[in-house]
């Protein structure tokens, strides 16, 4: 996968295996983005990555001027490929290794952007969406193929990619 904009831009990073993971496309990440770009300013801006697969999302978002990113991944494999990648890059994102929705509700810190993009099909994301309640300070946003039930969160844009959702929400 090749990073699409920013400083990293044209950038090739490692890839898991994709029986582990399901890597966003480029062209939905360049929407994700510029989506993203006419509603905040990424700049002092910090980007979680909840279900980090190849790790690129963060590594998209630091390109593109956020000050910071953190990637959770709990998968074995993919977690050594995300962090052989992250060493690339000055700056690369934290790095957190464990089960996103344990970690979540004990982070300190809160972010901007989050990204949750579990396994389509898991079951997980109104569990993801709870478990970051009290970390998000912005814009969520959920990649997914099947109805969400968003909760608390306010739907502000979405759009659709063939079978997939790009669903953007705010606390």
């Amino acid at each position: 996968m090749i990073i699409t904009a920013g400083k990293f831009k044209g950038q090739k990073i490692n890839v898991p295996d994709e029986s582990i993971t399901r890597p966003t496309l480029s062209k939905v990440r360049m929407s994700v983005f510029n989506t993203l770009q006419a509603m905040i300013d990424f700049e002092n801006s910090t980007f979680l990555d909840m279900y980090a697969g190849s790790g690129i999302m963060g590594l998209e978002a630091l390109s593109r001027g956020f000050s910071k990113a953190t990637a959770i991944e709990k998968h074995p494999k993919a977690a050594n490929i995300i962090k052989n990648n992250y060493k690339k890059f000055t700056p690369s994102p934290e790095f957190i290794f464990g089960d996103t929705l344990k970690i979540c509700p004990k982070l300190e810190q809160k972010f901007d952007v989050i990204y949750i993009d579990p396994p389509y099909f898991s079951g997980v994301y109104e569990a993801s969406l709870q478990a970051i309640e009290n970390i998000s300070s912005g814009i969520i946003i959920l990649e997914h193929v099947t109805d969400v039930d968003f909760g608390n969160f306010k739907l502000i844009k979405q759009k659709k990619y063939g079978d997939k959702f790009i669903t953007f929400l705010r606390n």
